[in-house]
Protein backbone atom coordinates (compact mmCIF):
# COMPACT_ATOMS: atom_id res chain seq x y z
CA UNK A 1 0.00 0.00 0.00
CA UNK A 2 2.86 2.34 0.80
CA UNK A 3 4.52 1.82 -2.61
CA UNK A 4 1.13 2.14 -4.33
CA UNK A 5 0.52 5.45 -2.56
CA UNK A 6 3.93 6.75 -3.62
CA UNK A 7 3.15 5.89 -7.22
CA UNK A 8 -0.25 7.57 -7.21
CA UNK A 9 0.31 10.71 -5.16
CA UNK A 10 2.81 13.55 -5.07
CA UNK A 11 3.37 15.82 -2.12
CA UNK A 12 3.56 19.46 -3.12
CA UNK A 13 4.91 22.43 -1.25
CA UNK A 14 2.77 25.55 -1.06
CA UNK A 15 4.98 27.15 -3.72
CA UNK A 16 4.66 24.25 -6.14
CA UNK A 17 0.92 24.01 -5.59
CA UNK A 18 0.54 27.73 -6.26
CA UNK A 19 2.72 27.50 -9.37
CA UNK A 20 0.55 24.72 -10.77
CA UNK A 21 -2.72 26.36 -9.74
CA UNK A 22 -3.61 23.61 -7.26
CA UNK A 23 -4.88 23.96 -3.69
CA UNK A 24 -2.24 23.35 -1.04
CA UNK A 25 -2.76 19.99 0.67
CA UNK A 26 -0.72 17.02 1.83
CA UNK A 27 -0.76 15.31 -1.57
CA UNK A 28 -2.21 15.43 -5.06
CA UNK A 29 -2.93 12.75 -7.59
CA UNK A 30 0.09 12.17 -9.81
CA UNK A 31 -1.89 12.33 -13.04
CA UNK A 32 -3.31 15.73 -12.09
CA UNK A 33 0.14 17.07 -11.19
CA UNK A 34 1.58 15.76 -14.47
CA UNK A 35 -1.30 17.31 -16.39
CA UNK A 36 -0.63 20.66 -14.77
CA UNK A 37 3.10 20.36 -15.52
CA UNK A 38 2.26 19.67 -19.17
CA UNK A 39 0.06 22.78 -19.23
CA UNK A 40 3.18 24.92 -18.75
CA UNK A 41 3.71 24.66 -22.50
CA UNK A 42 0.28 26.13 -23.29
CA UNK A 43 0.56 29.51 -24.97
CA UNK A 44 -1.64 32.43 -23.93
CA UNK A 45 -3.50 34.29 -26.64
CA UNK A 46 -1.17 36.71 -28.43
CA UNK A 47 -2.08 40.37 -28.10
CA UNK A 48 0.19 41.56 -30.90
CA UNK A 49 2.61 40.35 -33.55
CA UNK A 50 6.12 39.00 -33.15
CA UNK A 51 8.89 41.47 -32.34
CA UNK A 52 11.64 39.37 -33.91
CA UNK A 53 13.81 41.72 -35.92
CA UNK A 54 11.92 44.76 -34.64
CA UNK A 55 13.19 47.98 -36.27
CA UNK A 56 12.56 51.67 -35.68
CA UNK A 57 13.63 54.79 -37.48
CA UNK A 58 17.19 55.77 -36.55
CA UNK A 59 17.45 57.86 -33.37
CA UNK A 60 20.15 60.50 -33.69
CA UNK A 61 20.43 60.85 -29.91
CA UNK A 62 18.74 58.29 -27.66
CA UNK A 63 17.07 59.88 -24.62
CA UNK A 64 17.57 57.52 -21.67
CA UNK A 65 15.98 57.31 -18.22
CA UNK A 66 17.23 55.13 -15.36
CA UNK A 67 15.39 53.34 -12.54
CA UNK A 68 17.65 52.05 -9.79
CA UNK A 69 20.97 53.65 -8.80
CA UNK A 70 22.33 51.04 -6.42
CA UNK A 71 25.01 48.57 -7.49
CA UNK A 72 24.55 48.45 -11.28
CA UNK A 73 22.67 51.63 -12.12
CA UNK A 74 25.41 54.26 -11.63
CA UNK A 75 27.76 52.33 -13.92
CA UNK A 76 25.12 52.27 -16.67
CA UNK A 77 24.43 55.99 -16.19
CA UNK A 78 28.11 56.87 -16.45
CA UNK A 79 28.56 54.82 -19.62
CA UNK A 80 25.53 56.34 -21.30
CA UNK A 81 26.80 59.78 -20.30
CA UNK A 82 30.10 58.86 -21.98
CA UNK A 83 28.33 58.32 -25.31
CA UNK A 84 27.81 62.04 -25.77
CA UNK A 85 26.08 62.77 -29.08
CA UNK A 86 24.78 59.20 -29.37
CA UNK A 87 22.76 59.21 -26.14
CA UNK A 88 21.68 61.61 -23.39
CA UNK A 89 20.69 61.00 -19.75
CA UNK A 90 17.20 62.51 -19.51
CA UNK A 91 16.07 61.42 -16.04
CA UNK A 92 17.18 59.28 -13.09
CA UNK A 93 15.28 57.67 -10.23
CA UNK A 94 15.96 55.78 -7.02
CA UNK A 95 13.93 55.38 -3.84
CA UNK A 96 16.97 56.64 -1.90
CA UNK A 97 17.58 60.36 -2.36
CA UNK A 98 21.24 59.99 -1.43
CA UNK A 99 21.78 57.66 -4.41
CA UNK A 100 20.14 60.18 -6.72
CA UNK A 101 22.29 62.97 -5.31
CA UNK A 102 25.47 60.92 -5.78
CA UNK A 103 24.57 60.24 -9.40
CA UNK A 104 23.68 63.88 -10.05
CA UNK A 105 27.08 64.94 -8.66
CA UNK A 106 28.83 62.51 -11.01
CA UNK A 107 26.82 63.76 -14.00
CA UNK A 108 27.41 67.42 -13.19
CA UNK A 109 31.12 66.85 -13.75
CA UNK A 110 30.18 65.84 -17.28
CA UNK A 111 27.98 68.94 -17.71
CA UNK A 112 24.80 66.83 -17.71
CA UNK A 113 21.84 67.80 -15.55
CA UNK A 114 18.94 65.35 -15.88
CA UNK A 115 15.62 65.48 -14.07
CA UNK A 116 15.60 63.44 -10.87
CA UNK A 117 13.00 61.49 -8.89
CA UNK A 118 13.25 59.87 -5.45
CA UNK A 119 11.85 59.29 -1.96
CA UNK A 120 8.70 57.49 -3.06
CA UNK A 121 7.92 53.87 -3.93
CA UNK A 122 6.26 55.10 -7.12
CA UNK A 123 8.56 57.95 -8.12
CA UNK A 124 9.57 55.80 -11.10
CA UNK A 125 6.00 55.91 -12.43
CA UNK A 126 5.99 59.67 -12.24
CA UNK A 127 9.24 59.74 -14.19
CA UNK A 128 7.90 57.40 -16.87
CA UNK A 129 5.03 59.77 -17.61
CA UNK A 130 7.52 62.13 -19.24
CA UNK A 131 7.36 62.53 -23.01
CA UNK A 132 11.12 62.89 -23.56
CA UNK A 133 12.24 59.30 -22.92
CA UNK A 134 13.13 56.79 -25.66
CA UNK A 135 14.75 54.07 -23.53
CA UNK A 136 14.39 53.04 -19.88
CA UNK A 137 17.24 51.19 -18.13
CA UNK A 138 16.04 49.16 -15.12
CA UNK A 139 18.59 48.15 -12.46
CA UNK A 140 16.41 47.37 -9.44
CA UNK A 141 15.88 44.26 -7.27
CA UNK A 142 14.68 41.29 -9.33
CA UNK A 143 11.05 41.37 -8.19
CA UNK A 144 10.63 44.92 -9.55
CA UNK A 145 11.87 44.23 -13.08
CA UNK A 146 8.63 43.11 -14.71
CA UNK A 147 6.15 45.69 -13.36
CA UNK A 148 8.58 48.47 -14.27
CA UNK A 149 9.37 47.05 -17.71
CA UNK A 150 5.71 46.45 -18.53
CA UNK A 151 4.68 49.96 -17.46
CA UNK A 152 7.52 51.54 -19.45
CA UNK A 153 6.54 49.69 -22.62
CA UNK A 154 2.92 50.69 -22.08
CA UNK A 155 4.10 54.32 -22.09
CA UNK A 156 5.67 53.71 -25.49
CA UNK A 157 9.28 53.35 -24.33
CA UNK A 158 11.91 50.74 -25.13
CA UNK A 159 13.32 48.81 -22.18
CA UNK A 160 16.71 47.44 -21.17
CA UNK A 161 16.39 45.45 -17.95
CA UNK A 162 19.05 43.93 -15.72
CA UNK A 163 19.31 40.17 -15.26
CA UNK A 164 17.27 38.14 -14.67
CA UNK A 165 14.44 39.81 -16.57
CA UNK A 166 11.72 37.88 -14.70
CA UNK A 167 11.36 35.44 -11.81
CA UNK A 168 8.11 33.64 -12.67
CA UNK A 169 6.57 31.97 -15.70
CA UNK A 170 3.66 34.40 -15.61
CA UNK A 171 6.02 37.37 -15.63
CA UNK A 172 8.00 35.98 -18.57
CA UNK A 173 4.76 35.91 -20.57
CA UNK A 174 3.91 39.43 -19.40
CA UNK A 175 7.14 40.71 -20.92
CA UNK A 176 6.60 38.87 -24.19
CA UNK A 177 2.93 39.82 -24.52
CA UNK A 178 3.51 43.47 -23.66
CA UNK A 179 6.45 43.80 -26.06
CA UNK A 180 4.32 42.28 -28.83
CA UNK A 181 1.25 44.33 -28.01
CA UNK A 182 3.14 47.63 -27.78
CA UNK A 183 5.73 46.74 -30.46
CA UNK A 184 8.59 47.82 -28.24
CA UNK A 185 12.04 46.42 -27.54
CA UNK A 186 12.60 44.66 -24.22
CA UNK A 187 16.24 43.59 -23.97
CA UNK A 188 17.74 41.85 -20.98
CA UNK A 189 21.15 43.37 -20.24
CA UNK A 190 23.20 40.17 -20.30
CA UNK A 191 26.64 41.75 -20.38
CA UNK A 192 28.52 38.43 -20.56
CA UNK A 193 27.29 37.93 -24.13
CA UNK A 194 29.63 40.82 -25.01
CA UNK A 195 32.73 39.44 -23.29
CA UNK A 196 35.90 39.15 -25.39
CA UNK A 197 36.15 35.41 -24.71
CA UNK A 198 32.45 34.76 -25.29
CA UNK A 199 32.35 36.61 -28.62
CA UNK A 200 35.46 34.71 -29.70
CA UNK A 201 33.85 31.35 -28.90
CA UNK A 202 30.62 32.48 -30.61
CA UNK A 203 32.56 33.42 -33.74
CA UNK A 204 34.31 30.04 -33.79
CA UNK A 205 31.00 28.23 -33.30
CA UNK A 206 29.41 30.11 -36.19
CA UNK A 207 32.46 29.63 -38.44
CA UNK A 208 32.27 25.83 -37.94
CA UNK A 209 35.41 25.40 -35.83
CA UNK A 210 33.54 23.20 -33.33
CA UNK A 211 31.80 21.09 -35.98
CA UNK A 212 28.43 19.78 -34.79
CA UNK A 213 27.67 21.21 -31.35
CA UNK A 214 26.68 18.53 -28.83
CA UNK A 215 26.76 19.89 -25.26
CA UNK A 216 27.78 22.80 -23.07
CA UNK A 217 28.33 23.74 -19.45
CA UNK A 218 27.52 27.12 -17.92
CA UNK A 219 27.49 28.51 -14.41
CA UNK A 220 27.33 31.36 -11.99
CA UNK A 221 29.80 30.38 -9.28
CA UNK A 222 30.60 33.42 -7.15
CA UNK A 223 30.91 33.55 -3.35
CA UNK A 224 28.51 36.40 -2.42
CA UNK A 225 28.00 35.61 1.27
CA UNK A 226 29.67 38.76 2.60
CA UNK A 227 27.69 40.94 0.19
CA UNK A 228 24.32 39.29 0.85
CA UNK A 229 24.71 39.65 4.62
CA UNK A 230 26.15 43.20 4.60
CA UNK A 231 23.54 45.69 5.84
CA UNK A 232 25.36 48.81 4.65
CA UNK A 233 27.40 48.09 1.55
CA UNK A 234 25.40 45.14 0.26
CA UNK A 235 22.09 44.80 -1.54
CA UNK A 236 19.34 47.30 -0.68
CA UNK A 237 17.36 45.95 2.28
CA UNK A 238 19.40 42.74 1.88
CA UNK A 239 16.95 41.73 -0.87
CA UNK A 240 19.09 39.06 -2.46
CA UNK A 241 19.53 36.87 0.60
CA UNK A 242 15.76 36.85 1.07
CA UNK A 243 15.40 34.81 -2.10
CA UNK A 244 17.47 32.06 -0.46
CA UNK A 245 14.85 31.76 2.26
CA UNK A 246 11.98 31.47 -0.21
CA UNK A 247 13.37 29.68 -3.27
CA UNK A 248 15.40 26.61 -4.15
CA UNK A 249 16.49 26.32 -7.77
CA UNK A 250 18.79 28.15 -10.16
CA UNK A 251 18.19 31.77 -9.16
CA UNK A 252 20.71 33.37 -11.52
CA UNK A 253 21.22 31.37 -14.70
CA UNK A 254 21.73 33.97 -17.40
CA UNK A 255 25.41 34.97 -17.06
CA UNK A 256 26.55 31.48 -17.98
CA UNK A 257 23.54 30.40 -20.04
CA UNK A 258 23.16 33.50 -22.22
CA UNK A 259 26.38 33.02 -24.21
CA UNK A 260 25.77 29.27 -24.49
CA UNK A 261 22.26 29.93 -25.81
CA UNK A 262 23.81 32.13 -28.49
CA UNK A 263 26.43 29.51 -29.38
CA UNK A 264 23.61 27.00 -29.92
CA UNK A 265 21.22 29.34 -31.71
CA UNK A 266 18.44 29.10 -29.14
CA UNK A 267 15.28 30.67 -30.64
CA UNK A 268 17.29 30.87 -33.86
CA UNK A 269 16.99 27.28 -35.11
CA UNK A 270 16.98 25.41 -31.80
CA UNK A 271 15.11 25.83 -28.52
CA UNK A 272 15.22 24.75 -24.87
CA UNK A 273 12.87 21.78 -24.59
CA UNK A 274 13.05 20.25 -21.09
CA UNK A 275 15.00 20.50 -17.85
CA UNK A 276 15.61 18.58 -14.67
CA UNK A 277 17.05 20.24 -11.59
CA UNK A 278 18.39 19.24 -8.20
CA UNK A 279 20.09 21.02 -5.33
CA UNK A 280 22.58 19.95 -2.70
CA UNK A 281 21.90 20.41 0.99
CA UNK A 282 22.06 23.95 2.39
CA UNK A 283 24.98 24.65 4.69
CA UNK A 284 26.93 27.72 3.56
CA UNK A 285 24.51 30.48 4.56
CA UNK A 286 23.59 28.85 7.86
CA UNK A 287 27.27 28.60 8.80
CA UNK A 288 28.02 32.16 7.68
CA UNK A 289 25.04 33.53 9.62
CA UNK A 290 26.94 32.75 12.83
CA UNK A 291 29.81 35.04 11.82
CA UNK A 292 27.85 38.29 11.36
CA UNK A 293 26.89 40.88 13.99
CA UNK A 294 24.12 39.86 16.40
CA UNK A 295 21.86 42.75 15.35
CA UNK A 296 21.88 41.59 11.73
CA UNK A 297 18.43 40.31 10.74
CA UNK A 298 20.07 37.19 9.33
CA UNK A 299 22.28 36.38 12.31
CA UNK A 300 22.02 32.73 13.44
CA UNK A 301 19.40 31.81 10.84
CA UNK A 302 18.58 28.21 9.99
CA UNK A 303 15.66 28.72 7.60
CA UNK A 304 17.56 29.02 4.31
CA UNK A 305 16.06 26.64 1.77
CA UNK A 306 18.31 27.14 -1.27
CA UNK A 307 20.88 24.36 -1.56
CA UNK A 308 24.52 25.39 -1.77
CA UNK A 309 24.81 24.05 -5.33
CA UNK A 310 22.03 23.76 -7.87
CA UNK A 311 22.56 21.65 -10.98
CA UNK A 312 20.08 22.11 -13.81
CA UNK A 313 20.31 19.99 -16.95
CA UNK A 314 18.61 21.28 -20.10
CA UNK A 315 17.82 19.31 -23.27
CA UNK A 316 17.28 21.19 -26.52
CA UNK A 317 15.01 20.34 -29.43
CA UNK A 318 18.07 19.33 -31.49
CA UNK A 319 19.18 16.91 -28.77
CA UNK A 320 21.96 18.98 -27.23
CA UNK A 321 22.42 19.13 -23.45
CA UNK A 322 23.45 22.03 -21.23
CA UNK A 323 24.51 21.80 -17.57
CA UNK A 324 23.82 25.05 -15.69
CA UNK A 325 25.18 25.49 -12.15
CA UNK A 326 24.40 28.06 -9.45
CA UNK A 327 26.51 28.43 -6.31
CA UNK A 328 26.97 31.76 -4.48
CA UNK A 329 27.90 30.44 -1.02
CA UNK A 330 30.98 28.25 -1.46
CA UNK A 331 34.60 29.49 -1.15
CA UNK A 332 35.22 28.42 -4.72
CA UNK A 333 36.98 30.67 -7.27
CA UNK A 334 34.68 32.62 -9.56
CA UNK A 335 33.64 30.76 -12.71
CA UNK A 336 31.03 30.75 -15.45
CA UNK A 337 32.65 27.56 -16.85
CA UNK A 338 31.84 28.57 -20.46
CA UNK A 339 32.36 25.07 -21.85
CA UNK A 340 31.29 24.17 -25.37
CA UNK A 341 31.74 20.79 -27.07
CA UNK A 342 31.48 19.79 -30.69
CA UNK A 343 32.68 17.03 -32.98
CA UNK A 344 35.82 19.01 -33.90
CA UNK A 345 36.70 21.14 -30.86
CA UNK A 346 36.12 21.78 -27.17
CA UNK A 347 36.50 25.00 -25.16
CA UNK A 348 36.49 25.47 -21.41
CA UNK A 349 36.86 28.71 -19.50
CA UNK A 350 38.47 29.76 -16.18
CA UNK A 351 41.11 29.71 -17.49
CA UNK A 352 40.24 29.74 -21.18
CA UNK A 353 41.54 26.60 -22.93
CA UNK A 354 40.88 25.05 -26.33
CA UNK A 355 41.30 21.56 -27.73
CA UNK A 356 40.96 20.79 -31.45
CA UNK A 357 40.53 17.49 -33.30
CA UNK A 358 43.74 16.40 -34.99
CA UNK A 359 45.96 17.98 -32.35
CA UNK A 360 47.21 16.26 -29.20
CA UNK A 361 43.99 14.66 -27.88
CA UNK A 362 45.35 14.47 -24.32
CA UNK A 363 46.26 18.12 -23.96
CA UNK A 364 45.03 21.64 -24.56
CA UNK A 365 46.43 23.69 -27.44
CA UNK A 366 49.92 24.96 -26.79
CA UNK A 367 50.15 28.67 -25.98
CA UNK A 368 51.25 29.78 -29.46
CA UNK A 369 48.51 27.77 -31.18
CA UNK A 370 45.91 29.07 -28.72
CA UNK A 371 46.97 32.69 -29.31
CA UNK A 372 46.77 32.13 -33.05
CA UNK A 373 43.16 30.95 -32.70
CA UNK A 374 42.34 33.95 -30.51
CA UNK A 375 43.76 36.28 -33.11
CA UNK A 376 42.11 34.56 -36.08
CA UNK A 377 38.59 34.44 -34.62
CA UNK A 378 38.56 37.44 -32.29
CA UNK A 379 35.43 39.56 -32.69
CA UNK A 380 36.59 42.87 -34.23
CA UNK A 381 34.41 45.06 -31.99
CA UNK A 382 36.93 44.65 -29.17
CA UNK A 383 39.68 46.11 -31.34
CA UNK A 384 37.43 48.79 -32.86
CA UNK A 385 36.32 50.04 -29.40
CA UNK A 386 39.68 49.44 -27.69
CA UNK A 387 40.21 53.06 -26.64
CA UNK A 388 36.62 53.55 -25.40
CA UNK A 389 36.66 50.20 -23.57
CA UNK A 390 39.82 51.28 -21.73
CA UNK A 391 38.18 54.60 -20.77
CA UNK A 392 34.81 53.20 -19.69
CA UNK A 393 35.51 49.62 -18.55
CA UNK A 394 32.82 47.72 -16.67
CA UNK A 395 33.55 44.05 -15.91
CA UNK A 396 36.66 44.16 -18.06
CA UNK A 397 34.91 46.10 -20.81
CA UNK A 398 31.92 43.87 -21.53
CA UNK A 399 29.54 46.37 -19.87
CA UNK A 400 30.65 49.14 -22.19
CA UNK A 401 30.44 46.96 -25.32
CA UNK A 402 26.87 46.01 -24.33
CA UNK A 403 25.81 49.63 -23.73
CA UNK A 404 27.55 50.78 -26.90
CA UNK A 405 25.78 48.14 -29.02
CA UNK A 406 22.40 48.94 -27.46
CA UNK A 407 22.68 52.63 -28.25
CA UNK A 408 24.39 52.13 -31.62
CA UNK A 409 21.61 49.83 -32.84
CA UNK A 410 19.00 52.45 -31.90
CA UNK A 411 21.10 55.17 -33.53
CA UNK A 412 21.27 53.19 -36.77
CA UNK A 413 17.72 51.85 -36.76
CA UNK A 414 18.83 48.22 -36.40
CA UNK A 415 17.20 45.38 -34.44
CA UNK A 416 18.78 44.93 -30.99
CA UNK A 417 21.21 42.05 -30.49
CA UNK A 418 18.92 40.38 -27.93
CA UNK A 419 15.14 40.47 -27.81
CA UNK A 420 12.33 39.73 -25.38
CA UNK A 421 12.28 36.05 -26.39
CA UNK A 422 15.91 35.70 -25.27
CA UNK A 423 15.00 37.43 -22.00
CA UNK A 424 12.12 35.03 -21.37
CA UNK A 425 13.93 31.86 -22.53
CA UNK A 426 16.94 32.45 -20.29
CA UNK A 427 15.00 33.77 -17.28
CA UNK A 428 12.32 31.06 -17.18
CA UNK A 429 14.98 28.60 -16.04
CA UNK A 430 14.43 30.12 -12.58
CA UNK A 431 10.79 29.07 -12.01
CA UNK A 432 11.12 25.82 -13.97
CA UNK A 433 14.18 24.73 -12.00
CA UNK A 434 12.39 25.59 -8.73
CA UNK A 435 9.46 23.42 -9.75
CA UNK A 436 11.68 20.52 -10.78
CA UNK A 437 13.60 20.64 -7.48
CA UNK A 438 10.40 20.72 -5.40
CA UNK A 439 8.96 17.80 -7.36
CA UNK A 440 11.95 15.56 -6.76
CA UNK A 441 13.79 16.47 -9.98
CA UNK A 442 10.92 15.69 -12.34
CA UNK A 443 11.39 16.70 -15.96
CA UNK A 444 9.67 20.01 -16.77
CA UNK A 445 9.00 21.29 -20.29
CA UNK A 446 9.79 24.82 -21.49
CA UNK A 447 7.08 27.00 -22.97
CA UNK A 448 7.70 28.34 -26.47
CA UNK A 449 7.69 32.11 -26.09
CA UNK A 450 8.25 32.55 -29.84
CA UNK A 451 5.02 30.68 -30.65
CA UNK A 452 6.75 28.44 -33.18
CA UNK A 453 9.01 31.04 -34.77
CA UNK A 454 12.19 29.66 -33.17
CA UNK A 455 12.76 27.27 -36.09
CA UNK A 456 13.68 30.06 -38.46
CA UNK A 457 17.40 30.76 -38.39
CA UNK A 458 18.19 34.41 -37.64
CA UNK A 459 21.53 36.12 -37.66
CA UNK A 460 22.65 37.65 -34.39
CA UNK A 461 23.13 41.36 -34.96
CA UNK A 462 26.47 41.39 -33.17
CA UNK A 463 27.75 38.82 -35.68
CA UNK A 464 26.82 41.01 -38.63
CA UNK A 465 29.68 43.20 -37.38
CA UNK A 466 32.31 40.48 -37.93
Amino acid sequence: MHNKSRRKFIKLSALSAAFLGLPFSDSHARDEVERRIASITEQPLARGKSVMGLKFAPMKEVKVAFIGLGMRGPNHVEQIAGLHGKARVTAICDIRKEKVDETLAMLSKKDQFPASYSSSDFAWKEMLRRDDIDLVVISTPWADHVPMAVYAMQQGMHVAVEVPAAMTLEDCWKLVNTAEEMQRNCMMMENVCYGDEELWVLNMAQKGVFGTLTYAEAAYIHDLRWLMFDKNKGYYDQWRIRHHIENDGNLYPTHGLGPVAQYMGISRGDRFERLVSMSSLEAGLTAHSLTVEADNEFYNRTDFVHGDMNNTLIKTAMGRSILVQHDVVTPRPYSRINALAGTNAYHEGYPSRLSIKGKDSHNWLKEDDYKAMREKYKHPIWDRLKKQIAENGGHGGMDFVMIYRLIDCLNRGLPLDMDVYDAADWSVVIPLSKLSVELGSLSVAFPDFTRGKWEGKRELGIMAEV
